[in-house]
């Protein structure tokens, strides 16, 4: 059974997601504040977080960004009060999968987690090796080799670290080689904010694709900027490859 787990300190708020959460079929771990929840984390991986950003003895952007310097495939779905652009974009940048603003649709909050948990399912988790004989998506140009399946990324014999969201970005782009793809696109695509806040998430991004992949990422011969358009992803010849 999938697990969430539930960083919030008001116990009504807790009654309330719990009993929505256990009637989808999910298990729920509740905890009061930040250092709870980082011990929860720590002691049992979730499946999904559902964090409060206004919480005693640890500030919920600090419980983030250890979740996922934790483990970093594990979505989190961010409840805060505040409409505030620049506390969206902050927590993009340390990793939230979405940003739920109170008061919420409890359906709605319900459909962003399971959306959460199918997005981060789609690359596997990235602390198992692939089971024998599992089929694997393999990217590589240049020196580059990427399996997507293990989250295993090198340039050469150099091994690269990746977060989660970057391995979703660059399996976006080499889904669409040669193509032109809007910062909007991939906002809503890799990130899914269908009401984005900004875009400038996507171009930190890409400027970190570019710094671990790029021979010159001043000058960059993959990740191409279109001005005005998006960018365009120009591996050459190669491509997604299926192989074992």
């Amino acid at each position: 059974m999938d697990t969430v787990l539930v960083v919030e300190d008001s116990r009504p708020m807790q009654r309330t997601l719990q009993r929505l959460f256990e009637a989808d079929g999910l298990r729920v771990q509740i905890a009061a504040d930040g250092v709870a929840g980082l011990e929860s984390f720590r002691k049992q991986i979730p499946s999904v977080v559902v964090l409060d950003l206004k919480l005693p003895r640890l500030p919920g952007k600090e419980v983030c960004r250890a979740f996922k310097a934790h483990a970093a495939s594990v979505p989190v779905v961010v409840l805060s009060a505040n409409n505030q652009v620049e506390d969206k974009v902050l927590l993009l940048e340390l990793g939230a999968d979405d940003y739920v603003t109170k008061p919420f649709s409890p359906k709605e909050l319900l459909a962003r987690v399971r959306r959460a948990m199918r997005r981060s399912g789609q690359l596997g988790d990235a602390s198992a090796p692939a089971a024998p004989g599992v089929h694997h998506d393999i990217l590589a140009f240049g020196e580059v080799s990427i399996d997507f399946t293990s989250m295993v990324a090198t340039r050469g014999s150099i091994s690269l670290s990746f977060t989660t969201q970057e391995f979703k970005l660059l399996k976006y782009f080499a889904n669409s080689p040669s193509r032109v793809i809007s910062r909007e696109e991939l906002l809503n695509e890799v990130w899914g904010y269908e009401h984005y806040p900004t875009t400038r998430t996507v171009d930190n991004h890409v400027l970190r694709l570019r710094q671990k992949l790029e021979p010159d990422p001043a000058n960059p011969r993959y990740f191409v900027t279109m001005h005005g358009s998006g960018y365009k992803f120009l591996p050459g010849d190669e491509g997604i490859a299926s192989g074992k």
